[in-house]
Formats: C-alpha cells, structure tokens, sequence
C-alpha cells in the first residue's frame, strides 16, 4: 500500500521550487548564536519560522529565555490521535574562515545539485523538510493524519544552555507522544541511517595566570613561571598516547560498548584509509582496544579544542606572557554524570598546577548521553518511511555528537520514543567552510517526513492529549 497518498505526493512534486525559495531566504539569515552582534539575526530567524509556521494554520509565539527565543506552534486538531513534537534548532556556526567559501556563506548557491550556505544542512535545510511535509499534506488533504507541535531554539550551537529551563517551565505546553528531530546525516550517501544514540558533552576552560604583564624573558627567564609552560604540562597529562584519558575515576561509570553493537559496527563499511585521506591526515589513531567507529560513537574521549597565550604574530618577541588558556572537550556515554566528571577533571587539573601561578578551572556546558530503544512501533514507522522515501533499508548507528536539546527533552517530558533522523550527506561541511545540503536529500527528506507522519498516525496509539499554546508567551 502506497504510504503517501497520491495527491500529497503530486502536491510535494508540485512545491519543490517553493520550498528551495523558502530555504533559501531562510538561509540568508546570519542567525549565529556564538556572536553578540548577531541577536537581531536570531530574532528575526526565529520570527520568520513563526511566521511560516502561522501560515501553515498553526497558533503559536516566540517564548523569551535568557538568551535567544524559543519558537513554539502547534496545530493539534485531534483528540484521538498521537502528538509529535518535531524539533529543530534555527541557529547556525560562524562561518570562519570565510576566505575558504567557495560562495559567501549567506548568499544562498546552487551548484551541482547541492545549496552552498552556512546551515545549509546544520540545522535550516533539515527542519524545513517537516514543513515542507506539512504544507503538502494540508494542500492536498486540508488536515493532518496526527497532532504536531513545533519548537525550535536559537541556542543549539552554543549547547542550549536556556532550552532545559524552558522545558522544565512548560512541560504541558510540550506534552507529546512522539519526540522527532533530522539534524544528523546519513551513514553514507547511499545509506540512509537511524541514530539510537547520542554521546554526552562536557566542556571546561582553564586559565593560567602569571605575572601582571608581559615580562621579558632575557631579564625574568629563570626566575617567573611561565604560564604557557604551565599550561602545556598539564594538558600533556590529560590522556596518553593510547587515547586513554587520564583523570582519575573517569571511566568509572562508563557504559562500555555492548557486544552486539561491537559486532553490528563492524559489520558497517568502513574503510580507514578512505577517511583518513578525506580528513588529510596520515592516519587515524582510535581508543586501544577499540575500532575508529568505537571509538568515535560509543567511546568516552577528551580533545583540547584551543590553546591561546603568549606572543604569536611574525618574527619574534621574546616574553613570558602573562596568561595563557585552552578550552577543552569530553564526549561523553551512558552513565556518565557531566557534573561528576566535571568535578574529577577540575581536581585533577588542580593537582598539577606548579608553583608561580594560579589556574582556574570553569564549566562552560554538560550533557548527558542519551540511547533510546530500537523497538518501539514509532521506530519501526520511522524505519519504514526511510526506506519509501528512499529506496533503502536505515541501518542503525550512534552518533560521537551531542544535542543537548534531546537530553532535556527526554530527561523533561519524560518521552521514551525520540526519533533521530538525518537527511544530510558525510560530506556536507556542517561547521565547516562550503557548508552544502543535496536538493535531492530535501526531496527525500521531505518525503520521508511525510510518510512518518502518516506512519505514526496508524502505529502509535496517543498517550497525550493534544494541549493549546498558552498565552504567557512573548511574541
């Protein structure tokens, strides 16, 4: 039985250019939630989906947090039928260096099939797929199979510091049956996939003082610690060469990889040689004892994400800086406590640090790890519309990043089917100069988004009833 009806999929075929023009004005907007001077740009983002949304029938507001709004619609026209919160996140990285874009990255381009913008596929293209989804079904059909409520935060990039805060204060607002998000990608380009998993991220900075300034180092070499020396002994401590992280007590609550994951991951292709020649790299170094896709999706790691201090222009300038700092990352998995770790990682760092200077050690964001069932009849709807849309079986995977989003949504709402797809491409660039999304993965995904909804509507009996937005929201 067809999963899509016919005039749906005529009205899909018939709105594709409508929906690249909507994609590409959406992409246009420099929504960048790690730039101060692009608040107005997150506004704006944030007021157009509103708008989109409002233009669908939907009712909804922007809902001020801390930082950047939340946009929330819904259009729950059901008593008797389940409710799908589709999320997505409306920010985008910067695009530095925007002198390796091949097209400036907020001047939407077309060019071999693919659009070239920053959050071309990191997270606009993807969202737009569940709209261009909904506008199809409402076209052809004037309603939808199920209940569907929006929400989409600008604050995803920088790790959704306030979107927790929000979830917690309308958990009635967002009552649902079904979680679903597309802000991944595919296994491979001719492999569609399913995300089961996520890793959990810790983020920490340390800082290292010194003298006041800058001080000569002919005059004061030999008497002043040098706090960029400082720095780079103690994170020469912080894993070995085997890839073991080396904080006391880190690995104490780890889940480690199942044997049945062990063994359906080394039955994905992968070849390391291939990868390595696409990152530029003369070979990968995984976890001992575990393979790169181990290591990458289900391993506990720590990587310095920037080291500043000191002197670092052409020629020379013999000094000891007065500071010097690094930023750095932990992925994390199951049972993991980010709090926990982030308390070990700060006591270790402590013990290390060498008389003449004083560090201090700063929290910058935590998230758990997340892995939900692979066996719920929303999964297998999910399954099922992947391969209608296209033409092949998902396979499943776990995924190395976090979306801190998903953790508070799940932990919040207590909502145990979270459906975590993704239409984009390995090799699309997400945070990366020439950030491209395949028009044909839109196609496709918009299809598969619509075939989801009409998938959920038979095999997902409601748990939830539908709730109206309420009226406290700022718009």
């Amino acid at each position: 039985m067809e999963k899509v009806p016919g005039p749906v999929l005529e009205s899909l075929a018939k709105g594709q250019d409508k929906y690249v023009e909507r994609l590409n004005e959406f992409l246009k907007m420099p929504s960048i939630s790690t730039l101060p001077a692009h608040s107005g740009d997150i506004r704006k983002a944030a007021k157009w989906l509103l708008h989109e949304a409002e233009l669908l029938g939907f009712k909804g507001a922007l809902y001020e947090t801390k930082g950047h709004p939340v946009m929330y619609a819904e259009l729950c026209p059901h008593k008797d039928a389940p409710t799908i919160l589709i999320y997505g996140h409306y920010d985008v990285q910067p695009p530095d260096p925007v002198d390796q874009w091949c097209y400036p990255p907020f001047t939407p381009t077309v060019h071999d099939g693919c659009i070239f913008a920053r959050g071309a596929t990191d997270d606009k293209g993807q969202l737009l797929t569940f709209f261009n989804a909904i506008e199809s079904i409402l076209a052809a059909e004037g309603r939808l199979p199920l209940n569907v409520k929006l929400v989409m935060e600008g604050e995803e990039e920088v790790g959704s510091p306030n979107f927790g805060a929000f979830v917690e204060s309308h958990k009635e607002l967002l009552k649902a049956d079904i979680i679903a998000l597309s802000d991944g990608e595919k296994y491979r380009k001719d492999m569609p996939s399913i995300c089961y998993g996520l890793r959990g991220l810790l983020y920490m900075q340390i800082d290292i003082q010194g003298p006041a300034y800058d001080v000569h180092s002919g005059l004061h070499g030999g008497s002043v610690m040098n706090p960029a020396l400082a720095l780079t002994w103690i994170l020469s401590k912080l894993k070995d060469s085997n890839g073991k992280v080396l904080i006391p007590g880190f690995y104490d609550s780890a889940r480690d990889v199942e044997p049945w994951e062990r063994k359906e991951m080394a039955g994905l292709p992968f070849d390391e040689k291939t990868e390595a020649a696409m990152l530029g790299v003369p070979g990968l170094v995984p976890e001992k004892g575990y393979t790169v896709l181990e290591s990458t999706r289900a391993r506990p790691t720590l990587d310095i994400n920037g080291i500043w201090g000191g002197f670092q222009g052409e020629g020379s300038k013999t000094i000891i800086p007065a500071a010097a700092g690094a930023k750095v990352s932990m992925r994390l998995v199951p049972d993991q406590d980010p709090d926990e770790i982030a308390r070990l990682f700060e006591k270790y760092v402590m013990s290390m640090v060498p008389a003449g200077v004083t560090v201090k050690v700063t929290k910058i964001v935590g998230n758990r790890a997340l892995i939900v069932s692979r066996e719920s009849p929303a999964v297998k709807a999910m399954a099922s519309s992947i391969e209608y849309a296209f033409g092949v079986k998902p396979v499943f995977t776990r995924d190395g990043g976090s979306i801190g989003a998903v953790i508070a949504m799940q932990s919040g709402l207590g909502i145990d089917d979270i459906l975590m797809l993704g239409w984009g491409d390995p090799d699309d660039a997400l945070h990366s100069p020439n950030e491209h999304f395949s028009l044909e993965n839109f196609r496709r995904g918009s299809l598969a988004a619509a075939a989801l909804l009409y998938g959920l509507a038979k095999a997902k009996k409601p748990l939830a009833p539908a709730h109206m937005a309420k009226k406290e929201a700022v718009k």
